[in-house]
């Protein structure tokens, strides 16, 4: 595993020395990038030694800390080609361990902060990320406090629950949920693993840009599609490809044009983008059945934007119905089962094809980022299905207290 010889700002790009248990910049409040020296790795391990470790991202342990993992499993899900359009991938996260990628920010993330000693965490969440938090501070026998809208889709409500992870349900968006962490951790004596707040989730997010290379040889697509709320995994990805142009893993200035893909009921990313700005301001009343692209503002979107515009990509904001007109087309034609944002993301392909920004003959990769079995109640309402009647509101958390409004 590597070494890390300092953390680096993303905003201002001051260097800090190695310490347990960063957060952000305490100069500018920018999210932290762990830096490893690559040159040693480059000198100690080969590519292709990779093969030779575990089915999971931790196969990647040359480039991420070392501390003995917290795993589940995460990582190495199939890259599968659609059997309808011709260079488009699929890449399936909703096979990783809690059913979404949020698996892998979390296996990273809670191995580090149990390697630091830490014993009590707490994450706003927009559904996913609760689940994963749960389950593998579950895991490592760490304490997790969690936060989310009332109305997430109820199988992420059920898996903090199970995982014995302290719920509280907040009548308001992930932003009041980010608000509530952020006034009370100190008191409760939490550490925050809010997005982008630690620099470890981006470590396990960047698993993905590594399997990626892997699955294609050793090269990249000419296009990710990455449908977006904080946008950690368009981040992390966009550090791994630094990484292996460093190691000599892949080649120089290949690297694709990155897509973030939102709904329109949710569209900062994409408003900012079109209007040149570099970060996007809140989205007022922001609404979506897409719980991951239900994110107003995210923290890092002038990194997100900054990404976008380097690789040449763009960002698109696409309706609800687009959304589950995706979905049924991705299980009809290739058998997977999507959550809204794969759905979403195959609902961006289709328009920007149509506009011409890609080619049919360019490679795509298209990310699925969760499971759609974990969204069953937020279907069944959609498309109307008789016998299922989800209640309108949650009832209370047994953990703490039920559901609270905005704070």
């Amino acid at each position: 595993m590597a070494k890390i010889i300092g953390f680096e700002c993303s905003k201002c790009g001051e260097k800090r020395a190695p310490q347990p248990a960063p957060t952000i910049c305490p100069k500018d409040g920018g999210p932290l990038y762990v830096r490893y020296d690559l040159a040693e790795v480059r000198r100690v391990a080969a590519r292709d030694s990779v093969r030779d470790g575990p089915n999971s991202m931790w196969r990647y342990a040359a480039v991420l800390p070392d501390a003995e993992p917290v795993t589940l499993g995460e990582g190495l899900t199939p890259l599968l080609p659609s059997r309808k359009y011709p260079n488009l991938f699929i890449k399936d996260d909703g096979l990783n361990p809690t059913g979404s990628f949020k698996a892998r920010g979390m296996s990273a993330a809670i191995t580090m902060l149990r390697h630091y000693g830490l014993k009590k965490l707490a994450a706003p969440s927009a559904g996913n990320a609760g689940g994963a938090l749960a389950a593998y501070a579950a895991a490592a026998g760490l304490d997790a406090y969690v936060f989310m809208p009332a109305d997430v889709p109820l199988a992420n409500r059920l898996e903090v629950e199970a995982s014995g992870a302290h719920l509280t349900l907040v009548d308001g968006l992930i932003s009041d949920c980010g608000r509530m962490v952020a006034q009370r951790k100190d008191k409760e004596g939490w550490f925050d693993v809010s997005t982008l707040k630690e620099p470890f989730r981006v470590e396990g997010k960047k698993t993905m840009g590594y399997e990626v290379a892997e699955q294609m040889e050793w090269s990249l697509p000419d296009a990710i599609i990455y449908p977006t709320g904080g946008g950690v995994g368009l981040i992390g990805m966009w550090k791994a490809f630094r990484e292996m142009e460093e190691l000599g893993w892949i080649e120089r200035g290949r690297r694709p044009k990155m897509i973030c893909v939102q709904s329109d009921g949710c569209a900062p990313i994409p408003k900012a983008l079109h209007e040149g700005k570099a970060a996007s301001e809140i989205w007022p009343d922001a609404h979506t059945l897409a719980a991951g692209l239900r994110v107003p503002k995210a923290y890092g979107d002038f990194i997100i934007l900054d990404i976008v515009r380097e690789s040449s990509g763009t960002a698109v904001a696409v309706s609800d119905d687009e959304i589950m007109a995706g979905v049924k087309e991705m299980a009809s034609t290739e058998g997977v089962f999507a959550c809204p944002e794969g759905g979403a993301a195959l609902a961006a392909y289709q328009h920007l094809t149509q506009s011409g920004f890609l080619q049919s003959s360019e490679q795509v990769v298209l990310f699925n980022t969760g499971s759609g079995y974990k969204y069953l109640d937020v279907f069944a309402k959609y498309w109307g299905v008789e016998g299922f009647s989800p209640p309108h509101r949650l009832p209370a958390s047994r953990n703490l207290g039920g559901i609270i409004g905005p704070y």
